[in-house]
């Protein structure tokens, strides 16, 4: 075998063994990405139910002291004093926050409609038609 042969083969081998080693570094990565977007998701999802749960105990909080008349402190006693009043504050002020926030977002989507039905009646009003 010639110096010349060794060679050729010698640096065929290096680029296989180099492209081997690329592939397997580029499935890594693809795992590796995957296994981060399922924890970046799980946590999104906990945190969401965290949310809605930590909505619902604020709504009930409020109804137990707007509706029932308690005040905060018996609320909490009546709860097993599972919360503090400190928490049950903040899960009431989240539960206004949430329904304020519900609030707009009826306004600016009914104030939407409203405008798009003026806007089409608009171009229309020569034609002898209205919007009513």
């Amino acid at each position: 075998m010639s110096q010349q042969t060794i060679k050729q083969q010698a640096r065929r081998t290096a680029r296989e063994m180099a492209e081997k080693r690329r592939k397997q570094r580029e499935e890594r990565e693809r795992r590796v990405i995957d296994l981060a977007e399922r924890v970046m998701v799980a946590i999104g999802e906990r945190d969401a139910a965290m949310a809605a749960t930590e909505k619902r105990a604020g709504e009930a909080l409020r109804e137990l002291t707007e509706r029932e008349g308690m005040p905060l402190g018996e609320a909490v006693q009546w709860c097993g004093e599972t919360i503090t009043v400190r928490e049950a504050t903040r899960l009431r002020r989240l539960a206004s926050e949430s329904q304020a926030d519900d609030g707009r977002e009826r306004d600016s989507a009914q104030t939407g409609d409203a405008a798009s039905v003026a806007g089409a009646g608009s171009g229309r009003a020569g034609a002898g038609s209205s919007v009513g």
